[in-house]
This record gives C-alpha cells, sequence and structure tokens, in this order.
C-alpha cells in the first residue's frame, strides 16, 4: 500500500497557529521525523506531505501546514500555500496550543465548514493548560470532537486517530472503481495506449496503471494496444470487448476503428466520473459552443510535467477548440495546486484528468468555479466535445 497514489489516499491536513506543535504532532503521529521542530515560530515554510498506512482507514496523505498567522512578505507567501490545502484537505486537525482560542482558531473552523471539510481540534500542550469548558461546550454544540495531547510526549495519539476514524467520510472506506462497474468478471477490455513524446519512458501513466488494476482486482480481462494496431486486435478477437478505453488525444482514430455497437469512452472521461463530477463535465462542455473571439479559458493542469511540442492541454486542446468554434480564443494554463482566486476572467474551466489530485481538491475547484458562474469541464470531455464523438464517448455512462 506504500505505493498507493496520492489521488486515492486520504488527505489529512494539520492547521494551526506557528508554534502550537503542529510539526511535532504529525512527528509523533508517523513515529518518525518528518517535519523540523523548533522552539521558533514559523519553522515549517511549506507544506510538508507524508504519505502512511493508518488502520483501519487504510492509505492516508498528512499534511503539516505553515503557521497561517506567519507575517511578513515571507509569512503572507506561506499563507497562500497554506490556504491552497485547505481545498485539498478530506479532513483536518486544527492545532490549539494550551487551550487558547481566538477568533484566528474559529476563522479556521468557519472556513473548514464552509468547504464542507469534517475537522478535529486537538488541544495539544494540555499538560500545561486545559481549555475552558464554555470552550468545550462551544465545541460539543457544533458538534466538532476534540481530544488532548502531548505530542512531545507521545500522549492522546490513540484518541486522535480514533477520533480521525470516526470522522473520515465513508467514501473512503469503500473501494471506488474506475470501470468495474462498467466490465463483468470475465469480460474482456480493450486499452489504447498511444506511445509517443507524451508517454513517459518504459512505463505507463497512472490513469492506465490503476485501470488495469481496477479490472484485474474485478477478474475482469484486458488487452493493451497502441491506437494503429486496435482495428488488427479487434479482428483477432472471436467476440467484441466489453469497451474500448483510449487515451483522448487518440479519440478520433479509435472512435473510427471501434464498431459502433462497441462502447468507447477515455481514461480521462473514467477519471472525471472517479475524482470529480462527470455530469458537471458534461455540462460545462456545451458552454464551448458559446466562445467567441476574445474570450479566456483557463487549462488547469494538476501535475507539473515539463510541456513537450505537441503537448495536450497546451497545444493539442486549444487547436481543436479553435478549429470546433472558429474564434480567436485565449487560453491560460496553471499547473499543480495553484487555482485562482477569481476565475471571473474566464469563460470555462478545462480541467486535466485530475489523476494527480484527490477528489475533495476536484469537488473544490468545481464549487469555486459554480460561485462564479463559470462552466467547468475536464481534457476527456472536452475533446469529446470539439472532436464531434461527445455522446459516444459518454453513451457507456448512460443507464
Amino acid at each position: 500500500m506504500r505505493n498507493t497514489p496520492k489521488s486515492l489516499r486520504l488527505h489529512i491536513a494539520i492547521f494551526g497557529r506557528r508554534n502550537v506543535g503542529k510539526s511535532s504532532l504529525l512527528n509523533a503521529i508517523t513515529a518518525q521525523s518528518v517535519s523540523i521542530v523548533s522552539d521558533v515560530a514559523g519553522t515549517t515554510t511549506d507544506p510538508v506531505e507524508k504519505p502512511m498506512e493508518l488502520l483501519p482507514i487504510g492509505p492516508v496523505l498528512f499534511i503539516d501546514t505553515a503557521g497561517i498567522d506567519d507575517v511578513g512578505a515571507l509569512g503572507q507567501k506561506r499563507i497562500d500555500k497554506t490556504k491552497q490545502i485547505f481545498d485539498r484537505a478530506d479532513i483536518a486537525i486544527l492545532v490549539v496550543s494550551q487551550g487558547q482560542w481566538t477568533e484566528f482558531e474559529q476563522g479556521v473552523l468557519n472556513t473548514l465548514a464552509a468547504n464542507k471539510t469534517p475537522a478535529i481540534v486537538a488541544f495539544n500542550k494540555s499538560d500545561i493548560q486545559s481549555p475552558s469548558e464554555e470552550l468545550l461546550e462551544k465545541l460539543n454544540q457544533l458538534k466538532i470532537p476534540f481530544v488532548y495531547t502531548v505530542a512531545t510526549q507521545n500522549q492522546g495519539l490513540t484518541d486522535l486517530k480514533q477520533a480521525l476514524i470516526k470522522i473520515t467520510p465513508p467514501d473512503f472506506l469503500e473501494v471506488s472503481s474506475v470501470v468495474a462497474d462498467l466490465v463483468a468478471p470475465g469480460q474482456l477490455a480493450v486499452l489504447v495506449v498511444p506511445i509517443d513524446k507524451e508517454a513517459p519512458k518504459g512505463r505507463l501513466i497512472q490513469p492506465q496503471v490503476q485501470t488495469i488494476r481496477d479490472l484485474l482486482d474485478n477478474d475482469s480481462y484486458c488487452i493493451v494496444v497502441k491506437e494503429r494496431e486496435l482495428r488488427d486486435a479487434l479482428n483477432r478477437l472471436k467476440e467484441p470487448p466489453a469497451i474500448v478505453i483510449t487515451d483522448s488525444q487518440a479519440f478520433l482514430k479509435v472512435s473510427g476503428d471501434t464498431p459502433d455497437s462497441v462502447p468507447m469512452t477515455s481514461f480521462s472521461i473514467l477519471f472525471a466520473r472517479l475524482n470529480g463530477d462527470l455530469n458537471e463535465f458534461v455540462n460545462g462542455a456545451l458552454a464551448i459552443d458559446n466562445l467567441k473571439s476574445g474570450d479566456k479559458i483557463l487549462i488547469a493542469e494538476s501535475c507539473t510535467h515539463h510541456p513537450i511540442a505537441d503537448d495536450i492541454g497546451r497545444v493539442k486542446i486549444p487547436r481543436w477548440i479553435r478549429q470546433y468554434t472558429g474564434a480567436n480564443i485565449e487560453f491560460v494554463t496553471t499547473q499543480g495546486h495553484d487555482f485562482p482566486e477569481n476565475l471571473s476572467d474566464y469563460k470555462l474551466v478545462i480541467q486535466c484528468g485530475g489523476c494527480m489530485s484527490n477528489r475533495r481538491e476536484m469537488l473544490s475547484r468545481i464549487l469555486k468555479c459554480k460561485s462564479h458562474n463559470v462552466p467547468i469541464t475536464n481534457y476527456g470531455v472536452a475533446i469529446a466535445f470539439s472532436l464531434g464523438i461527445f455522446e459516444r464517448a459518454l453513451k457507456p455512462f448512460q443507464k
């Protein structure tokens, strides 16, 4: 389980003021010196991530954040980095030192509540001072669980872990399916994997690997071919496959080589359903019909790869959308966890497949777009729409 992708791990973020013991708490939970610990406030500068196995939840990713009460120009940059974690956190630990509670701590809870992020309050350094009865009553009324910890002495860790398990969303205690619900045990899926400039040397990309593993876990069969070998592979089969799944950039050729009677979709659309909201992405793609010259589109890449000559997000998608609309549209790209606070300049957001993000981050981006009345779609859905194979690529998901 240590090789579980980050996007499939439960993201547990640790928030709080500077020098309340966030890093000490993370080191105590993981039993490792993950974060640098110091009496000097502001020691943690960037979020520190630590993947581990937390039974019975399974694979999790702890994120130790910089204190969000930091000061100065550098402090503001640390705060900005920490604020990004609010959108990634599946659950949160708010660390409070010596029972101190002000508008600052309440503001953190309010932000988590607005994001619908379950939270625990950890009263650290509780051997020095305990919280007031009034504060405990308030947390009880808000139904916010709390625990007492002394991180430097490993006290309260069992209570904290039990509290984490209790607030873990049910989705993370259940196994999500990439494609197994579309391919019954004993049925065959054909996976089309182009080997071109964008294909990583010597390996497959994460969505392809996860799809293969999901099929194997489901006792289904799969064969993997390049796009130019698809027609021959289908002709060799004694009976049609249950589905053909392709990399989105090969959509047109695969659609042409796959009989109409065989369901076909893309890895990106499968991950739109797994990590995001496929219905929202479908509705967002319809906005392509309304685009005109001068409009601006945001391309949101979750990974931080180095762009190549014919990059899918920076070259191919802009080209296909310009060809479809006949409009001179401006495209802006963000990478990693960066996502604009102000989306008012954009007529559409096109999110990548999101294989490097968790579902909460994808849902947070969708909510942010909805709050700005900006439609959002994803690579696979947008490509299918602009290439004229929209309905066919979505047909496998219609019930």
